[in-house]
């Protein structure tokens, strides 16, 4: 009969069986004795040391050891009251390591997402979506660490956890090569690009490296084209040709009208940019130079400067001056200045319309060297260099012969002309009084069509935004369109300004450019819109597929909206990607008020994050999704 060991204390035993799954016998001991340390400076009935190391069958040694350890975490559990300093504690190893393992597994379940060099990454954008949505789980750790942990920079961890984003460089044009191709090949490529996450420069590179396909990028864009496996963004087409526009200016004869305009002339002042404006008023029916004034910047002052040396320079006053829609071209001022002369506005873009001046500018711009000087009072000098190089410029320009004109020069043809007779000067000033009383009425007319309400809203844009519009020539022209259109460009140009990406010198006439573009696209949305409704009421062959894909869609709501703008930025056909932006609108319009911002903002945020879809289109997805939230009667 074998030899019992000897039996302890049940409850001894009892107790020992219970710690030992969760906290070793050297742990137990060491804070058992942390324990009677405490206890026994409050005069608490402890345990002897003798029965803890008893007990937990812990080393004497090792116990005392840890609990010294123990002692002296003991102390930092608890800091001092009130806010915590703001330290940057380096994250839990664990963390880091589950976070790296995440982004490790999606990169390897999905080639090409991320591609590149340390100098220059790309990243799909379902690896941005995938980060945006890891980091609300990992939101503990702090965002330079989150950042070092997936392998990407810090700033464009920034960037994508916020709305704006910048855009990938453009593809690379590449050569083609003929389509002399194997079936196999082509089913190669196809295959490929089905599993392809990436952008399409980086695809085609990936083709000829791993497949061995040697097709150029042209070749493979018509290959996916031809097999409807991609459809390329096509630029718009340009513009008629100009020269169809030639020679509708009217004219009549010397110094019945002046064209006027200024440019700019930048030089090198002590190695210091410096740019002065240079107003030039040239002749209609000769092209002469007639006036040039030299300013700091293009203001009223330069358009009566350039003026009163016209005159001087003729010895007559024109019938009229015709200058661009710049505010400081109308002011009173100008008016005062011109006496006589009528002021005519030029046409709205177009730049034939002032053919006469803006040649000449080309011209000028050609024929001038660099100006670099060294010296002081930079703006001084550079306005009188600047004057003398200009008027140099204008009398050599009118000595000039000239081929179109059988060799005459612009002076010969301004001095020698047949002697004006009253029944001409009068036929003109007729046809010009008559233009611009028609542009008096047309003003009027269209001042007493408009809102009041848009009126008032207009002014206070205006005074908001710092735009000059003294005669409301621009603010007849926006409030033409809807309060609709008008908020939402107002809203797009302060943006632009406060994120500082508004173009130098803007003025009015930017806010009119952005309006026509918001105006053409809130037009289009009805048409959109009165299609989907149509198409739903239906039940056509299009929608019905996409009304059972919303219909099964499930999850929280918070989920199911990332999956609507999901099938709506993988859409390329504007209907569709209509109606997974109203599904996504309608989900949000469904939840708690206080919820909707937010709900917007990460919407919003995953469309800026798809970098596959131009940036114009994801502006006017997330304004389309506003729009449909929270619509302006």
């Amino acid at each position: 009969m074998s030899k019992q060991p000897p039996q302890k204390n049940p409850r001894t035993v009892i107790s020992i069986a219970d710690l030992r799954p969760a906290v070793a016998p050297n742990v137990a001991a060491a804070l058992l004795l942390s324990a009677r340390a405490l206890g026994a400076a409050l005069d608490l009935p402890m345990p002897a040391t003798s029965a803890i190391l008893e007990a937990t069958g812990a080393g004497k040694s090792c116990a005392y050891e840890l609990a010294s350890k123990l002692k002296s975490l003991l102390t930092s559990l608890a800091g001092p009251s009130g806010r915590p300093r703001s330290t940057l504690e380096p994250p839990p190893f664990e963390s880091v390591r589950a976070l790296h393992h995440e982004v490790l597994e999606y990169v390897y379940a999905h080639p090409g997402v991320v591609h590149g060099t340390t100098d220059r990454r790309r990243y799909a954008d379902s690896f941005r979506h995938f980060v945006v949505d890891l980091r609300q789980r990992y939101v503990g750790i702090a965002l330079p660490a989150f950042a070092d942990a997936i392998g990407i920079p810090l700033g464009t961890a920034q960037e994508w956890l916020h709305r704006g984003v910048p855009r990938d460089d453009p593809n690379e044009p590449s050569e083609s090569r003929p389509l002399d191709t194997t079936v196999l090949q082509v089913q190669t490529l196809l295959s490929a690009w089905a599993a392809w996450k990436g952008p399409f420069t980086a695809f085609c590179e990936h083709a000829r490296r791993e497949h061995a396909l040697r097709f150029g990028n042209t070749a493979i864009a018509s290959l996916l084209e031809l097999h409807g496996a991609r459809t390329p963004k096509r630029r718009t087409g340009r513009t008629p040709d100009e020269e169809a526009l030639r020679g509708l200016f009217r004219t009549f004869f010397a110094d019945a009208q002046w064209v006027g305009d200024g440019t700019g002339l930048q030089m090198l002042i002590d190695g210091e940019a410096v740019t002065v404006n240079i107003e030039l008023n040239v002749d209609a029916f000769s092209d002469a130079f007639v006036g040039i004034d030299v300013t700091a910047e293009e203001d009223s002052a330069a358009v009566v400067g350039a003026f009163a040396q016209g005159i001087a320079t003729t010895t007559r006053q024109p019938i009229a001056l015709l200058l661009d829609n710049k505010p400081c071209n109308h002011t009173t001022d100008v008016d005062a200045a011109l006496g006589d002369t009528m002021r005519i506005r030029a046409t709205t873009f177009r730049a034939q319309n002032k053919a006469h001046v803006e040649g000449a500018f080309g011209l000028f711009k050609a024929e001038l060297p660099p100006i670099e000087l060294d010296t002081s009072n930079s703006m001084r000098l550079a306005i009188y260099i600047a004057r003398l190089v200009a008027e140099t410029f204008a009398r050599g320009i009118n000595l000039r012969p000239r081929q179109g004109r059988r060799g005459t020069s612009r002076k010969d043809l301004h001095r020698a002309g047949k002697p004006i007779s009253r029944e001409q000067r009068a036929a003109a000033e007729q046809a010009l009084r008559a233009r611009l009383r028609k542009q008096e009425q047309a003003r009027q007319t269209c001042e007493a069509r408009q809102d009041p309400l848009v009126r008032e809203l207009l002014d206070r844009a205006f005074e908001h935004l710092g735009l000059d519009d003294p005669e409301r020539h621009f603010r007849n022209a926006i409030a033409r369109y809807s309060r609709d259109t008008i908020i939402d460009s107002v809203a797009i140009y302060a943006g632009k300004a406060k994120g500082g990406t508004l173009p130098p010198s803007v003025d009015a006439r930017y806010l009119l450019g952005i309006v026509k573009n918001v105006h053409h696209a809130h037009e289009a949305d009805a048409i959109i819109d009165a299609t989907i409704d149509l198409r739903l009421a239906a039940r056509d062959a299009l929608l019905a597929p996409l009304v059972r894909r919303r219909d099964e869609t499930s999850g929280e709501a918070k989920a199911r909206v990332y999956a609507f703008i999901d099938e709506a930025m993988a859409t390329e056909r504007d209907v569709e990607r209509r109606f997974w932006i109203h599904a996504a609108a309608d989900l949000i319009a469904t939840q708690l008020a206080d919820d909707h911002s937010d709900l917007y903002r990460s919407a919003v945020r995953r469309i800026h994050n798809t970098f596959k879809v131009r940036p114009e289109e994801r502006d006017l997805a997330a304004r389309r999704l506003a729009r449909r939230l929270w619509p302006v009667v």
